[in-house]
């Protein structure tokens, strides 16, 4: 035991030599740097070398089938100046094969009801009455200009379908037309309706994308205009902070694709990212009714919040940081990140992955509804 232990130590102090001696090191020149390998500039970005990214072993069958399906798929790409319905349409277009999926897995009942001036779709489970006094705010994704119709069935049927709840999907005000705070009005006013047949504790509001970002700006909209917070809510696809320069937008959008990275200094967004960023034209990013998770004593204020996110999204960094801002803000809840997955991969109702998911989101308000 103690020859074991002198032998431990004296590694231990070999590795200490070795950080120490790496440490007081001068850089390599360039030559001197083996193939391969990421080099790292005094600022302290990383060039990082090409590299093949193969399947997990940790994703299921049905997850690796669709990465393999994109193979020959040609690059999104959004031209200049293409007018908004185009685009909203073109949209629908891409995600009606997804939806079709849903509403064979998961069939429900929908209707078209207007709340507060707002239009809603209320979502039932088909064939049996919805869990009574509880009810589910949905806040449908598509970077605050598109998707109210596709993203809105996408995020609803299989919640109300599995947990056998009522969903209220908010059709909610978007960009270009309409800029920050449009749409957490819309939802505060459809919020409000809903208190005088519900309690607070008895809502709950989750979104995923875009929809993940406003579930996390309402509840900081909530507070700051006298209203109780709901019971619980769902970030999904997102955190609660605009996107920025992080980690996970670039990483994903050299190993996912669906979101090009941040534009280098000087250049301009692409016309997608313009379209997506045109309903916060004018808005401080850093406003905490905008960005609540860097504000913590904004988020004292959040209801029990489950975040949840992919190792291959560009919201990877956006949810760990909002969930790592509501642990030290003393906020219960949880962080579900998906191996392998990329952006709101819940939208994929045959993939085990996204089930679990439906099913840890029904627990998740199950739990939190009162």
């Amino acid at each position: 035991m103690a020859l074991m232990k002198s032998a431990q130590m004296k590694m231990a102090a070999s590795c200490i030599g070795m950080v120490a001696m790496t440490a007081m090191a001068p850089p390599l020149a360039a030559q001197d740097i083996p193939a391969g390998h990421p080099t790292f500039e005094k600022d302290g970005t990383v060039h990082v070398p090409a590299f093949a990214l193969p399947l997990s072993a940790f994703m299921s069958k049905e997850a690796g089938d669709m990465l393999k399906a994109r193979a020959g798929m040609p690059p999104f790409a959004m031209p200049e100046n293409l007018d908004i319905a185009i685009v909203r349409k073109g949209m629908e277009m891409v995600l009606s094969p997804s939806v079709k999926a849903m509403q064979s897995r998961y069939p429900a009942d929908v209707a078209n009801e207007t709340i507060a001036g707002v239009p809603t779709r209320i979502v039932t489970p088909k064939g049996r009455k919805a869990v009574p006094n509880r009810v589910l705010i949905n806040l449908h994704g598509g970077g605050f200009s598109m998707c109210a119709d596709a993203c809105a069935i996408l995020e609803s049927l299989p919640i109300a379908a599995v947990g056998g709840y009522k969903v209220i999907s908010v059709n909610y005000r978007q960009g270009p037309e309409h800029r920050f705070p449009a749409a957490t009005e819309d939802v505060t006013a459809v919020y409000r309706a809903l208190l005088k047949q519900y309690k607070p504790g008895q809502i709950g509001i989750y979104g995923c994308s875009a929809g993940g970002a406003l579930s996390a700006q309402v509840a900081a909209w909530l507070p700051q205009h006298n209203l109780p917070q709901p019971g619980a809510i769902g970030i999904f696809g997102s955190g609660a902070v605009r996107f920025a320069n992080s980690d996970s937008n670039y990483i994903a959008a050299y190993i996912d694709g669906a979101f090009p990275p941040p534009p280098a200094p000087g250049k301009s967004p692409t016309p997608l990212m313009k379209t997506m960023m045109s309903y916060f034209e004018g808005a401080n990013p850093n406003d905490p009714m905008v960005s609540p998770a860097g504000h913590l004593d904004v988020l004292a204020k959040f209801p029990p919040t489950l975040v949840i996110t992919g190792t291959r999204a560009p919201d990877l960094s956006p949810a760990v940081y909002t969930h790592s801002q509501l642990i030290k803000a003393g906020v219960p809840g949880d962080l579900i990140v998906g191996e392998g997955l990329g952006h709101c991969y819940i939208y994929s109702a045959d993939m085990p992955e996204a089930q679990d998911a439906y099913a840890a989101i029904v627990k998740f308000f199950q739990k939190n509804l009162h």
